[in-house]
């Protein structure tokens, strides 16, 4: 019965281009939003916004930011840790009585194999754990199981300690079923492939279908270790378009829209029956150039750029409400975030700067960019104005995982796209886009985003390598703040916007709790009146 209501549900929810139902259920929350990015449900692997949030509310982490309090790091899998004097020892402990959605018990034994299972694949978030000096021919002894329910990491980098367990709360953190995932175990992939599109979590709902192109189903989990969530299912429609987005939050079709342009959640300020919830985001929007191309790679032609760009016009548009301005590779409202904005639309200057490098005649540029909205609007706002200084763009417009794939074999010219944080720290960014240890092609190194761009970062790489094992918390804002300022005057990147996420919420829907990040936001809170 329960598999023929879930069918019906999701036969119901995803008419393309149809009528839905008039009213979603009591017990289920719908959300309409592009859900395109998703790759993979493998924490291994997810290293998408979407997929993040996804996961995020299927595997419960080593440590978490709970909805409850989202400034606090506490323990999600490890109830508490204790860190050696050197600050190379963390041991766990792990929360007794947790049950992973199989019914198995959560042990340290599965902590260690989610851990050690990310480094041995190798995908594109491993990074952020190759930067405790652990590497698959390591792994093994440095991440182990002293008891049933604890777990000693040892970590070879010299690191401040509160980075490491920072970062036990990102995606990479998240605990996988051992007994699950390697029953399903193919050619030595530890679950890989059937983990790609089904989960082994112990977290607040479980997957049970996922239709690229059409959406997500999810089930509650009653075992989970704050309780049985509200709501028994999550349906999230996969809704491309931000004024069919618009059309059902109106019409009652889903509880919940979260791409709406500014614009149209302004219009509806006056519907009584939808509300419009602020929450400030760390997201980012930034343009990069392929340091590549002999053209792009030329620092006048560089800072040209940054002066071609109508910032204020575009958050005094149709950015308004929705974004503004900021420059800096770290979110602003965080500890150690740079919001000095030196740059503004200068045509005369920029025009000046591509003469000094010997492109009077300006130059050709191909420009990726996600097909969603607002992302072909903020390339024809950018086309304009590089035109004006003989900057000819050709906008090539692709679903985001498309985009993000081209990114990451380093096979664009320029490209717009975006970056969230992937945990609270601002090493988190300063590693994707101040340090690029190895640029060659070969080294892969896809979760960084210097390397993306083949920027070698001769003069940060080192100084970001310091800063994250500063203990000193004054000088560490101060050499962040300096890493910030490098990059903005010196890089392949243009920083533009930061996002204020405004989403359309049904009256009788409360408790959506929409953190700072892709991976803080939580479902279980979620009610319905």
């Amino acid at each position: 019965m329960q598999r023929l209501f879930m069918a019906l549900i999701a036969g119901a929810i995803f008419i393309a281009g149809g009528t839905t139902l008039a009213n979603t259920p009591k017990n289920t929350l719908v959300m309409a939003m592009n859900a395109d990015d998703i790759i993979s449900f493998d924490p291994a692997q997810v290293f998408e916004l979407v997929g993040g949030e996804m996961i995020a509310n299927i595997y419960d982490r080593v440590t978490m930011h709970e909805a409850e309090d989202l400034t606090a790091l506490v323990g999600g899998v490890a109830e508490s840790w204790e860190v050696s004097n050197n600050g190379h020892t963390i041991t766990l402990k792990i929360r007794p009585n947790q049950k992973f959605h199989s019914g198995n018990p959560v042990t340290a034994a599965d902590v260690v194999f989610s851990l050690t299972r990310v480094v041995k694949l190798e995908q594109t978030p491993v990074f952020l754990l190759n930067q405790f000096g652990w590497k698959p021919d390591n792994v093994d002894r440095l991440v182990t199981a002293t008891g049933k329910m604890a777990v000693k990491l040892e970590i070879p980098e010299n690191l401040a300690p509160t980075l490491v367990l920072n970062v036990l709360s990102a995606g990479v953190g998240s605990v996988v079923d051992m007994k699950t995932a390697m029953a399903h175990e193919k050619n030595g992939d530890l679950g890989h492939e059937w983990l790609n599109t089904h989960t082994a979590g112990s977290g607040p709902y479980e997957l049970v279908s996922w239709k690229p192109n059409e959406g997500i189903i999810m089930k509650a989990n009653p075992n989970d270790r704050h309780g049985a969530p509200n709501m028994k299912r999550i349906v999230v429609r996969h809704v491309p378009e931000a004024a069919t987005q618009r059309l059902l939050i109106e019409k009652g079709d889903v509880d919940i829209a979260r791409d709406l342009t500014p614009d149209q959640a302004a219009g509806l300020l006056g519907n009584s029956d939808v509300r419009i919830q602020v929450d400030p985001k760390g997201l980012l929007k930034y343009l990069q150039v392929n340091m590549k191309d002999p053209d792009l790679s030329k620092p006048k032609v560089r800072e040209a750029l940054r002066y071609l760009v109508d910032y204020d016009g575009m958050v005094n548009s149709f950015l308004k409400g929705g974004y503004k301005v900021h420059q800096a590779f770290w979110p602003s409202g965080f500890f150690a975030s740079l919001t000095d904005k030196p740059f503004s639309l200068n045509i005369a200057k920029a025009k000046a700067l591509l003469a000094e490098a010997g492109y009077a005649n300006g130059l050709d540029v191909e420009l990726d960019v996600f097909n969603s909205s607002p992302h072909p609007e903020m390339a024809q706002s950018i086309q304009a104005t590089m035109a004006k200084a003989g900057i000819r763009i050709k906008i090539l417009q692709a679903e985001k995982k498309a985009v993000y794939t081209k990114h990451r074999a380093r096979q664009h010219q320029m490209i717009l796209t975006h970056w969230s944080p992937d945990y609270l720290d601002p090493h988190s960014n300063a590693d994707a886009f101040a340090s690029n240890p190895d640029n060659r092609d070969e080294a892969k190194l896809t979760g960084v985003i210097a390397w993306r761009g083949a920027w070698e970062a001769a003069a940060t790489t080192s100084v970001t390598a310091d800063a994250k094992t500063e203990l000193d918390l004054g000088k560490r804002e101060g050499m962040y703040l300096a890493l910030q300022r490098s990059v903005q005057m010196d890089s392949p990147f243009i920083f533009l916007f930061q996002n204020v996420a405004q989403t359309a919420i049904r009256a009788n829907v409360s408790n959506f709790v929409s953190g700072p990040t892709f991976d803080t936001v939580f479902f279980r809170n979620v009610s319905k009146k």
